[in-house]
């Protein structure tokens, strides 16, 4: 079965007809609107959903998702995940990653001391920024040959970080 990736989330309801408030993870945000079909991650299952529609509202994205036509309806939906297969993402030049292939990567520093693994990817105006737990939440920029150095995405996947234990 092909793999899913997490491009955005339905957030809240619009209106009385279905509609869904949607955060975007892509860049730009509007790339979202542009993959078919979304899988909605529902009862922990990701199921086929057709965008009907969609725009913007007051600086956030709304969409009419097929065969969501109430409010209800869209309730249900708050807090799904939203996913594309992985065959309809753009490829990438060299050094550029998805997030979903960072997430889980074992972090190193350069002196190889372990600090943990990505548990997640916060988006800055400044510059991305790895979020590595183990004992302790770490919050590394993800800035390349000033903090990170090697990215590996491999099976046995490794971020080496010039980054020190304490920090």
């Amino acid at each position: 079965m092909e793999e899913h990736v997490t491009v955005g989330r339905v957030t809240g309801v619009f209106g009385t007809r279905g509609w869904v408030k949607v955060l975007s993870h892509t860049r730009p945000r509007d790339n979202l609107m542009s993959y078919t079909p979304w899988f909605l991650r529902v009862d922990g299952e990701w199921r086929p959903c057709k965008l009907n529609e969609s725009r913007h509202h007051h600086g956030v994205i709304i969409a009419s998702l097929e065969g969501v036509t109430e409010r209800e309806q869209a309730r249900a939906l708050v807090r799904s995940d939203i996913a594309v297969l992985r065959s309809e993402l753009p490829p990438l030049g060299t050094g550029e990653y998805y997030w979903s292939e960072l997430i889980g990567l074992r972090v190193v520093n350069l002196q190889g001391q372990y600090l943990g693994r990505i548990a997640g990817l916060l988006e800055t105006s400044a510059h991305d920024v790895i979020r590595v737990v183990d004992d302790r939440e770490r919050l590394i920029p993800f800035v390349t040959d000033v903090y990170v150095f090697n990215v590996d995405c491999g099976p046995d996947g490794e971020m080496v970080v010039d980054w020190h234990v304490d920090d």
